[in-house]
């Protein structure tokens, strides 16, 4: 018996220093990239900026209505994206993004709206799917290398369902569900209602002062040439932020999953060790058992 226990242990540490060693390679993988991730990132927020600047002095410094940036009353529903991850072992990310998603919808209810859902990332698309979910649109895009064209498309798909007539099934607001990347320790699940258009910038125009620009050939047309372009570069800045939190994400929980299988090993190494001594003990008992019984035979 005691010796079915060290085969046992012994297949224990082998199949988890296995494990130990796939953790250790998922975690090097996640540290090598998140630098890269995080300086796309970087990179990437200059022009957000400006293209923000640009959409704001049109909208503060003139009064038109535009179908980006007014409410729409013809409709009461929504379009959701979600924006997960396509693969897992890391940690809660998914699941923070999921809770924070079912917040929102619970919301959207209790205002009697209805809502389209648009997923991006296998493990989002996966969950709900299994739980007989209706997607509108979803796309498996290698979550922690986004491109400029995965975002262009999925811009376009949501514009397009934002500008259709409500008889076409159009929304009336547009939802982003993503994690911000703070730091290397903190990543937040976060929602952002991106149409109707919210001016952000701080760019104001007090009534007694001049507006400072000229639009041509019309405010309305640079409108439509600027609010497209925003909205794809906001959707490429959420999807490099939710790279950069996926991989921090990954790095941290393989971290950890790396230390909990060496604890593991020196607990089952520990364990085998007190079953071999039992073993010996046994077997050096029945030797001296074995002795004396001769013995008092003859």
């Amino acid at each position: 018996m005691a010796g079915g226990k060290q085969r046992i242990y012994r297949q224990k540490i082998a199949s988890t220093a296995s494990l130990q060693k796939v953790f250790r390679a998922q975690e090097l993988i996640a540290a090598s990239r998140i630098g890269k991730a995080r300086a796309r990132t970087a990179a990437a927020a200059p022009f957000a900026e400006a293209i923000t600047r640009a959409v704001s002095a049109v909208a503060v410094h003139t009064t038109i209505e535009h179908l980006l940036t007014e409410p729409r009353h013809d409709t009461d529903r929504c379009a959701i994206l979600i924006v997960g991850a396509d693969r897992g072992m890391a940690g809660a990310y998914t699941a923070s993004i999921l809770r924070e998603a079912e917040k929102l919808f619970g919301n959207l209810r209790d205002e009697g709206k209805e809502y389209d859902l648009y997923v991006a990332g296998r493990r989002a698309v996966s969950y709900y799917t299994y739980r007989g979910h209706t997607l509108a649109g979803s796309w498996e895009y290698g979550s922690d290398e986004p491109t400029p064209e995965v975002a262009g498309e999925i811009a376009d798909t949501l514009l397009h369902a934002f500008q259709a007539p409500a008889a076409d099934g159009g929304v009336g607001e547009l939802h982003v569900v993503y994690t911000q990347f703070v730091n290397m320790v903190t990543q937040k699940p976060r929602v952002v209602r991106m149409l109707p258009l919210e001016v952000v910038e701080g760019v104001s125009a007090p009534e007694d002062i001049e507006p400072l620009y000229d639009f041509e050939p019309s405010a309305s047309e640079v409108l439509d040439a600027l609010l497209p372009r925003y909205i794809r570069s906001r959707l490429f800045s959420f999807l490099l932020e939710s790279a950069a939190s996926e991989l921090a994400s990954r790095q941290s929980a393989m971290h950890t999953a790396t230390d909990n299988a060496q604890d593991l090993i020196t607990t089952y190494t520990r364990k085998a060790n007190a079953a071999r001594q039992g073993d010996i003990t046994q077997e050096i008992t029945e030797i001296v058992s074995g002795a004396d019984a001769l013995a008092n035979s003859h």
